[in-house]
C-alpha cells in the first residue's frame, strides 16, 4: 500500500510541473495515476507461524497466503490461510487439521482523519480437521471473533491499538468464550534502505480460568499470557518484503506445549519459547 501510495504521488507531481511548463505554448494532458484494483493477494514463507506468540507450526516452516478486497466505501472481505500442526497429535485420537482458514469482513475508514483509520469487523477460525474424538479436556478449534482496531500515523511512526473478543470458545479451550486480545503494534519507518523497525505487545485473557472444568487440571489453570515481538522489516519494493523478529511469550508450558507426533501423550516443550521468526512476504 505505501509503495502505491508514493506511486500516485509521484504520478500527480509530474503531471504539474508538465502542465505548469508547457500551460504557454500548448494544452497538455497530466497523466492519471494509475487505477488502485480492490482485490489484492499475498503469499508469505516463513520458518515459524507465530500467532498471538503461540507456535502453530511446531516450530517448523509454514506457507501462507490470502486476498482481500477493499470497496471505496470502506467495506472489505477477505481470506488468509496457513499450514499448520497444532492440531495433528496422537493425544487427540486421530483429529488432523493441516490448514488454518481464515475470513474475514469488516468495515475500516479514515473517520478521525488522514492516516487514522478505524476498524471493526468479524474474523471466523476455521480449522479443516478430520475426526471429532478430542482428548485432554480440547473442544473443536474453530474460532469466532469480533476486533477493533484504530490505526494511527505520526510522521515515520505507524501502527494500531487493537482488541479481540471471542464469541464462542477459543481455539478448542473449554468454557473459554469472552476472552479477548488487546495488542499494540508501531512500526518505525527508519528512512535508510527501505527498513523499518517493528514492536508488538498483547495480552491474551482466557475466560473461564481458573477452573478445572473441561479436563484441566490445577497446573493448568492458569493459561492467560502476554506476548511481545521486536523486529524489522526490509521492503525490497514490487511489493516484496524480508521481516525477521524476536518473538518471546510468559505462556504457562503446562497448557501451551507441543506435542509429539509419535509419542501419546508426551508433550516436548513450550509453545511460547522465545524464538527468532524470519519471513518473505509478496504482495500482488
Amino acid at each position: 500500500m505505501k509503495t502505491i501510495q508514493k506511486t500516485a504521488i509521484a504520478l500527480a507531481a509530474s503531471g504539474l510541473f508538465a502542465t505548469a511548463a508547457f500551460a504557454q505554448t500548448a494544452p497538455a494532458t497530466a497523466p492519471e495515476a494509475p487505477e488502485v484494483s480492490p482485490i489484492t493477494a499475498n503469499v508469505t514463507v516463513t520458518n515459524d507461524y507465530r500467532y498471538r506468540g503461540i507456535t502453530q507450526s511446531n516450530y517448523q516452516p509454514a506457507i501462507q497466503g490470502g486476498f482481500d478486497y477493499a470497496h471505496e466505501s470502506g467495506l472489505y472481505i477477505g481470506n488468509w490461510n496457513s499450514s499448520i500442526n497444532w492440531v495433528a497429535n496422537t493425544t487427540n485420537n486421530g483429529v488432523k487439521a493441516p490448514i488454518e482458514m481464515d475470513f474475514y469482513g469488516g468495515f475500516k475508514k479514515e473517520l478521525i482523519g488522514e492516516g487514522f483509520a478505524s476498524d471493526f469487523g468479524v474474523l471466523q477460525y476455521y480449522y479443516n480437521q478430520t475426526g471429532t474424538n478430542y482428548n485432554g479436556g480440547m473442544l473443536n478449534p474453530n474460532t469466532t471473533e469480533l476486533y477493533a482496531a484504530q490505526n494511527f500515523t505520526f510522521g515515520p511512526v505507524t501502527g494500531f491499538v487493537k482488541v479481540n473478543y471471542a464469541l464462542t470458545n477459543i481455539f478448542g479451550i473449554p468454557a473459554s468464550t469472552g476472552s479477548y486480545y488487546p495488542d499494540l503494534t508501531a512500526n518505525y519507518d527508519t528512512g535508510i534502505w527501505g527498513i523499518s523497525l517493528n514492536g508488538h505487545i498483547g495480552y491474551q485473557y482466557i475466560a473461564g480460568q481458573p477452573g478445572t472444568g473441561g479436563g484441566l487440571t490445577q497446573s493448568q489453570k492458569n493459561i492467560s499470557y502476554t506476548d511481545f515481538k521486536v523486529g524489522a522489516t526490509k521492503d525490497f519494493g514490487g511489493g516484496l518484503s524480508l521481516s525477521a523478529a524476536y518473538v518471546s511469550t510468559n505462556a504457562n508450558p503446562n497448557w501451551w506445549n507441543t506435542w509429539s507426533s509419535s509419542t501419546a501423550g508426551t508433550a516436548t516443550s513450550s509453545a511460547g519459547r522465545p524464538g527468532a521468526v524470519v519471513s518473505l512476504t509478496k504482495v500482488f
